[in-house]
């Protein structure tokens, strides 16, 4: 699993391990280190509970429970998750397809009010994911190689040695003229990532508040996105994350979307 922003969320939001900083530290180029931070496992399968909570410039809060699946099937990375809780949105579900390849992403929603599932048009990757922060595009897995990376400089924040790497679209259509990323040196986890607009304004920030160890593997569980735009926040904290269960391949379709879990 790859995604350099969440999967997770939902996303995409884990980086690489166990490369000392101290042997790279001169020698990598931006490119090379986002590479490493793309290319690492998080193991065949995880399940987890999410705690979506959005947050407005007043600090009213709305608070959504959901279950998610994912699993790398090599070529391709599926995804799915259901929406538990409030009445409002639950039995609503989302899906996800990343693919090795220059294939775009393919995604679907499942609209239970509709009976109705739509498929997510690359017009439609723009739009924010359910009233959050994230976008659709957020939420799928952006290659390598659309963006030219350059490293910028190395700080410290948060007490952490990072590479600060800067990843500039060569789509100049698409929603973010560029991105900037904190990356810690020692373990190549994701700090922190920024999110221009294409008047090259910050838009977006995205935090992370903490990451544990889980089986082996590093993972994300707690992180927030603010658009310092509208004042507006999601955070997304995981629970009980299981990794490699076992999860089958006919978990991701369509009509598993429609029955929910």
């Amino acid at each position: 699993m790859k995604t350099l922003l969440i999967k997770s969320v939902l996303i995409a939001i884990v980086f690489a391990i166990g490369f000392s900083s101290e042997v790279f530290s001169q020698s990598l180029t931006g490119k090379q280190i986002v590479e490493k931070a793309y290319n690492r496992s998080t193991g065949d399968d995880q399940t987890s509970d999410l705690t979506m909570t959005l947050i407005n410039k007043n600090g009213a809060q709305r608070v959504r429970k959901i279950k998610q699946f994912t699993k790398d099937l090599g070529e391709v990375e599926k995804s799915i998750m259901f929406f538990l809780s409030p009445a409002d949105v639950k039995n609503t579900s989302f899906m996800s397809w990343s693919y090795d390849s220059d294939q775009s992403d393919d995604q679907w929603i499942y609209l239970p009010a509709l009976k109705k599932i739509k498929r997510i048009s690359s017009d439609s990757k723009n739009d924010y994911f359910m009233g959050s922060d994230f976008t659709y595009d957020d939420l799928g897995d952006r290659k390598l190689e659309d963006d030219t990376h350059k490293l910028l400089r190395e700080e410290t924040i948060d007490g952490k040695a990072c590479y600060v790497v800067e990843s500039v679209s060569k789509d100049k259509d698409y929603m973010y003229s560029k991105t900037i990323t904190w990356i810690i040196k020692d373990n190549f986890i994701g700090n922190k990532k920024e999110f221009y607009d294409e008047d090259e304004e910050l838009l977006k920030v995205l935090t992370i508040k903490k990451y544990e160890e889980i089986s082996g593997f590093w993972i994300i569980t707690n992180s927030e996105m603010k658009n310092v735009q509208k004042n507006h926040k999601t955070t997304i904290v995981l629970n009980n994350v299981q990794i490699n269960t076992g999860i089958s391949a006919s978990k991701f379709t369509e009509r598993i979307m429609m029955r929910g879990l």
